[in-house]
């Protein structure tokens, strides 16, 4: 382990660290000031820095932004008298691990550096799972031979289509096909044919002449061109209309393409791989798909399988979310316990791994403690609502018909439980105390649709009063629903526990479950008087 660094100009409190640690058989070094300091980090790290407040030749504010520009993620102890105190925690508050007032109880003192030296430990751990993290992740054989078909096919231009659910990972497949192969110094362009209106899709594939149609002000390059010389991902390639799978068949026969409103016929050089969620053999039955398109798209096929189909990776895939999930938004990450995985294991997800990314994120915000217990997991797994199968929502949802009164509305977040419209004037308006649990058939923007409430549960008046005040807001128009909740509800839940504490930061963050500096991060941005 590396040395635990002290850096104070007071010799009798640097003695009397030193010993206290020597005795914890933990490493220690001594500076008598932040010049000393700054110059070891030329050269050395420390495991964890206590440093005095005020000391001449420099002060440990100023020492400590100048240690956290180098190392982010280095445990940072401030140590300083009561009467530094409010000019210190504004001070650090963005980056100190603690603060250490004089005079401190020497046992509470190494308690403290212990603490941080676990959590510096702990960083170092993560950071190398992550660094150490593929591209892709699976240890099940159905992955495996995906793995090996990228393999295969990494010294080829041949087109690829790749097939599987919604939500699977048909796009990282896509990627690592680009990445391994001879075109991966060339762009990797992606466009979802499905998003994109009819009448403006055919522009997006081949771009437009100035004047071709109203608004084409400017000359425009479509996707082929700005992935010549690499590889265009056509993502839903079955969503696409009948006139377009004509043009596409003429780029991928002769590579010439024009745009729309142009005479100058265009050269592409460019590999497709696209992907589709359907049948594509029923489709071209049916007479919605062409089939000779179908034949030259389907040179090699690479099936992606459904997360249910290879459970075993469920466990190492929900470590990395939750470690994704806590760096996006900046807060310590949480771990999950056994049980917890093996119950996450049970559930058939039907969104695949981007539901499974989605109840991460979930857990990231909501689980009260760091370590995430059973009791924690979503609704939608603890009710038993193991899913029976990609065809088929899951129980709680299947159950609700649709209100005729009002239309649904479509959220990648849905209301954990629901009551009756008549029971919606019975709940209490508490807007700061609320917030949705993760989707829970496809985890995907706009897949999953939150119906007219038709059951009530003990103690849900909370996510009643939620989704009463989501679809006022949805209905008016308003397009910061989410920022607007959400704000609302992390600041009630911060000015609750400030209450309880009597304005006691530290002890406010553990009773809630997060950090010291996301607290103060949260009471900053959120305006919260304390």
């Amino acid at each position: 382990m590396k040395p635990i660094w002290i850096v104070d100009d007071d010799q009798s409190i640097r003695f009397v660290l030193e010993k206290a640690l020597a005795r914890e058989e933990l490493p220690v070094r001594s500076f008598t000031n932040p010049r000393d300091v700054l110059a070891a980090l030329e050269v050395d790290e420390p495991q964890v820095l206590v440093s005095d407040i005020r000391m001449p030749g420099g002060s440990g504010i100023d020492l400590l932004s100048k240690v956290k520009a180098r190392h982010p993620g280095l445990p940072v102890i401030i140590m300083t008298a009561y009467s530094d105190l409010d000019s210190a925690v504004s001070a650090f508050q963005g980056g100190a691990f603690e603060y250490l007032p004089k005079p401190f109880d020497l046992p509470k003192a190494v308690e403290l550096i212990r603490r941080a030296v676990e959590e510096s430990v702990r960083e170092e751990v993560l950071d190398d799972r992550v660094t150490q993290m593929p591209e892709m992740l699976g240890q099940a054989p159905a992955m495996q031979d995906v793995f090996r078909a990228i393999g295969r096919l990494s010294q080829s231009n041949v087109t690829v289509l790749i097939t599987g659910e919604s939500g699977a990972g048909k796009e990282l497949v896509a990627r690592a096909l680009h990445k391994h192969s001879p075109r991966a110094n060339g762009p990797f362009v992606a466009i979802n044919t499905a998003a994109i209106p009819k009448d403006l899709l055919e522009s997006e594939l081949f771009g437009h002449e100035r004047g071709a149609f109203t608004g084409a002000q400017t000359m425009r390059r479509g996707r082929f061109e700005q992935a010549d010389g690499g590889t265009l991902f056509l993502d839903e390639i079955g969503d696409m209309p009948f006139d377009l799978q004509t043009r596409l068949l003429r780029v991928l026969s002769d590579g010439q393409f024009y745009r729309v409103g142009g005479h100058q016929p265009l050269k592409s050089n460019v590999r497709v791989i696209a992907a589709t969620h359907q049948n594509l053999e029923e489709r071209v039955r049916l007479g919605g798909f062409r089939e000779d398109l179908f034949h030259r798209l389907n040179v090699i096929r690479l099936r992606l399988p459904a997360l249910r189909e290879r459970r075993e990776d469920i466990p190492t895939l929900a470590r990395f979310f939750l470690q994704k999930s806590a760096k996006d938004l900046g807060v310590e990450a949480k771990r999950i316990s056994e049980p917890a995985l093996a119950k996450l294991a049970t559930f058939d997800f039907p969104g695949n791994v981007r539901q499974l990314e989605n109840i991460c994120h979930w857990l990231t915000v909501m689980a009260p403690a760091q370590v995430i217990e059973t009791k924690d997991l979503p609704p939608e797994l603890l009710d038993g609502a193991v899913g029976a199968g990609h065809d088929h929502a899951p129980a709680a949802l299947a159950a609700q018909p649709f209100a005729a009164s009002a239309p649904p509305v479509a959220t990648d977040w849905a209301p954990a439980s629901m009551a009756p419209p008549a029971a919606l004037s019975d709940a209490p308006r508490s807007l700061g105390e609320v917030i949705a649990a993760p989707a829970s058939a496809t985890g995907g923007l706009g897949e999953v649709v939150a119906t007219e409430p038709v059951a009530a549960s003990a103690g849900g008046s909370w996510l009643l009063d939620l989704q009463r005040e989501a679809r006022e807001r949805l209905n008016a128009g308003q397009t910061d629903v989410w920022d607007a909740l959400t704000r609302q509800f992390e600041a009630q839940l911060i000015h609750t526990a400030l209450e309880l504490t009597r304005g006691r930061r530290i002890e406010a963050a553990q009773k809630l479950g997060i950090g010291r500096n996301t607290i103060t991060r949260k009471i900053q941005e959120l305006g919260i008087d304390d």
